[in-house]
């Protein structure tokens, strides 16, 4: 990493969206660097104006800001994009008018989830929920406003040591119940928050081409396969994860079955692909109290 642009000037860092699980990983990434952390309290991307103010006297802002709750979406799908697509626009307006480079965080859920190869990061985009579709409509915003300093990394499948996730709660129910059902027909690449925060910030001080990059681990598993890995790493017989079916949870929003993402773009960035989702969770593991 770089920690500091030509010229000589130290990188000035805005990250928003600070107070959450990947917020606070970026921050741990970013100790002892110039950086400024607003939480969704102290910054609200919708606001237009305030954004500008925060943007301001920034070298680069990642945006770690989002309405997360997919379900939620469906029910109010204008607050859900107001956040995910008007904020983003807010972002990168902002940032287009201070001459900062926004490095923002998308989804896998931009794809139908109907593929049998990975995407590619140019691939035809088609959601099919409403979280989905304002995610969209915020990488949009970014490449249309930002066509030389806008970056849209695309993650899925994302867990930590912090927050609500699909790895804690297995662990948790793991402690509750003898056995978990957990669907075994949608398959993903789950990712550690701390290492796509890692990437971020390496992105953020390279030269890379603007554009859009895939921010997930290498490899593929279904989530029954994650919840199996994390019972068998925490100590636990995975037989106790039992098969099941989409069909057997349904939920407000539909899911992807596959999302499974491609990454040739890492090569233009001079950066390999992420490593792949087991040693990413057995390195996460020893941060959970269990």
């Amino acid at each position: 990493m770089r920690p500091e642009r030509s010229g000589g000037r130290a990188t000035r860092f805005l990250v928003t969206g600070a107070g959450g699980m990947l917020g606070r990983d970026l921050l741990a990434v970013l100790d002892g660097r110039d950086v400024t952390a607003a939480t969704r309290a102290e910054l609200d991307i919708t606001d237009a104006a305030k954004v500008r103010s925060l943007v301001e006297g920034h070298d680069v802002v990642i945006n770690a800001a989002a309405w997360t709750d997919v379900d939620g979406a469906e029910a109010d799908e204008a607050a859900a994009t107001a956040v995910n697509g008007t904020g983003v626009a807010a972002l990168a307006a902002a940032c287009a008018a201070t001459g900062a480079k926004l490095v923002h965080v998308s989804t896998d859920y931009v794809f139908p989830g109907d593929a049998t190869e990975p995407y590619a990061e140019d691939a035809a985009t088609g959601p099919i929920n409403a979280y989905g579709r304002g995610k969209l409509v915020g990488e949009r915003a970014v490449l249309d406003t930002l066509p030389e300093s806008g970056y849209v990394v695309r993650t899925a499948w994302l867990y930590g040591t912090t927050g609500r996730n699909f790895v804690l709660t297995m662990l948790r129910l793991a402690a509750e119940r003898e056995f978990v059902d957990v669907i075994d027909d949608q398959v993903g690449q789950p990712t550690w928050a701390r290492d796509l925060a890692e990437r971020l910030v390496a992105l953020a001080d390279s030269d890379a081409p603007a554009g859009i990059y895939h921010g997930t681990a290498s490899g593929r598993t279904s989530w029954h396969g994650l919840a199996a890995a994390a019972f068998e790493l925490a100590g636990h017989d995975p037989a106790r994860v039992r098969h099941t079916t989409s069909e057997a949870f349904v939920r407000p929003a539909k899911r992807p079955a596959f999302s499974v993402l491609g990454h040739e773009r890492w090569a233009a960035a001079g950066m390999p692909p992420m490593r792949d989702w087991r040693a990413m969770l057995h390195d996460m593991m020893p941060g959970v109290a269990r």
